[in-house]
């Protein structure tokens, strides 16, 4: 009797203890976000044009901004992702060490933007898509716990993208295409806070559209406990504007892409 009394407390204390180790780790999966066409995300080719004659023989550089939104990403469940247009891996678990700091390593594993308007061009008008470009390199991921609910992160991004220029109102078979290497630091002040039952995930595996061809290939784990863009407590962001970098976005000399998390 007293064996089976001092088991019962032993087992008691653990499932005590089981809440505060389960705040230690994070778990991997995905990060989802949508791209608002408010002109907070765009490509910025004043530093480097388009060069002369990229559209047809007659063609300027263009040295202009081309403002973006997101594309909703398919997949095999319609509207499983709802406006999701880039999603983010985290490929490996975080443990948080004695500092309250763990490491994840990321990759962008689908991405879409659309042009809200078409260049100008002394060829005709061109709407421009942005997608990704074959195999995308993996950067790591800085998770900082400040309290008990969530703290900051710091991800640098590195993506390899496609855009892509379709004539406006006529049809051709010829490939207007640009290919970049972009290296984006950590966005200002990105926060993260536990998943609680107030914010829709997505759980198990979703198959999507990788590629952007518009057909699902590639099954990703869904969301974990890590809600990425969502403050755990009441911040206020000190927000700037006319292409000065502004908090959560990422920024860098070939143009800015402010995301927003995505609630499944």
């Amino acid at each position: 009797m007293k064996k089976l009394t001092v088991f019962t407390l032993v087992a008691f204390a653990v499932l005590l203890a089981a809440p505060a180790f389960a705040a230690d780790r994070i778990t991997n999966g995905v990060d989802l976000w949508m791209t608002r066409g408010d002109g907070t995300s765009f490509a910025d080719f004043t530093k480097q044009p388009i060069p002369a004659g990229f559209f047809c023989e007659k063609s300027k550089p263009f040295r202009g901004r081309i403002v973006m939104r997101g594309i909703p990403i398919a997949t095999a469940e319609p509207g499983a992702l709802k406006n999701t247009d880039t999603i983010v891996q985290r490929l490996d678990d975080a443990v948080f060490d004695e500092q309250g700091v763990a490491t994840t390593r990321i990759q962008v594993r689908a991405m879409q933007f659309e042009a809200l308007a078409p260049v100008k061009t002394a060829c005709g008008l061109y709407k421009a898509y942005v997608t990704l470009d074959g195999e995308q390199p993996i950067t790591t991921m800085r998770i900082v716990r400040e309290h008990e609910k969530g703290g900051r992160f710091f991800a640098p991004i590195s993506v390899n993208i496609k855009i892509s220029f379709k004539p406006v109102g006529r049809v051709t078979t010829e490939a207007f295409e640009l290919r970049k290497s972009l290296r984006f630091p950590p966005a200002t002040n990105q926060m993260w806070s536990f998943s609680a039952g107030d914010v829709p995930r997505c759980e198990g595996f979703v198959k999507v559209d990788t590629d952007s061809d518009g057909v699902p290939d590639t099954f990703l784990p869904g969301t974990s406990n890590f809600v990425a863009g969502r403050p755990a407590v009441p911040h206020r962001f000190g927000l700037q504007k006319d292409g000065v970098c502004m908090d959560g976005c990422h920024c860098a000399s070939e143009g800015m892409h402010c995301p927003g998390s995505t609630d499944v």
